[in-house]
């Protein structure tokens, strides 16, 4: 486990059993079923909560941070965020992607961080918390030497969706029409 400090905040690299990453993969879980309750089974939700096996966010492919804030001798998970290798066939239009990031058959054509589970405590949105999970995630990622990163977001997220935007993540499908169903794909170049 590996912390930097800044504020009152301290990132903390660590892996997905730690118990520091409960309160984030718990508050997914109501998330998504509150925003897909009519399109996510429970079994559906259990399966993409299970979906990514812990290994594949460990070094050095893989990165999980959470953003701690230490106040009064009390520590509270606030927001937080992880990548790993994508091999996976892509979401998203191919005509859209830059040339060269995907093979024909869907998978990426370079190494290519996928980032998951970026999450917000609601006590702590609006904040500044997901773009610096965001900033820290990118760093790691450009670190460890990946020249491409990746990620999806749903489309009842438009928050998200305009976070990743804002920080310079290219869409990789129609902005003046979005799909209604399935994800919306981004891609950023070094």
């Amino acid at each position: 486990m590996t912390a930097i400090a800044a504020d009152d905040l301290v990132a903390v690299r660590t892996s997905v059993t730690d118990p520091l990453v409960e309160p984030l993969l718990a508050d997914l879980a109501r998330e998504y079923r509150a925003r897909y309750s009519d399109v996510l089974t429970e079994n559906d939700l259990r399966g993409e909560m299970a979906q990514y096996p812990p290994e594949q966010f460990l070094a050095p492919g893989g990165v999980l941070l959470v953003l701690v804030e230490e106040r009064a001798g009390r520590r509270a998970v606030v927001a937080g965020g992880a990548f790993r290798r994508r091999t996976e066939p892509e979401a998203g239009d191919a005509a859209r992607a830059r040339p060269g990031a995907r093979r024909e058959d869907g998978t990426p054509a370079v190494a290519t961080a996928e980032l998951k589970r970026i999450w917000t405590h609601p006590e702590h949105r609006r904040r500044g918390l997901a773009r610096r999970v965001l900033a820290e995630l990118e760093r790691d990622a450009w670190a460890v030497g990946y020249p491409r990163i990746y990620l999806t977001t749903g489309p009842r997220q438009p928050e998200a969706a305009a976070l990743y935007r804002r920080a310079g993540y290219t869409p990789l499908f129609d902005v003046e029409h979005p799909p209604t169903e399935g994800p919306l794909a981004f891609e950023k170049w070094r």
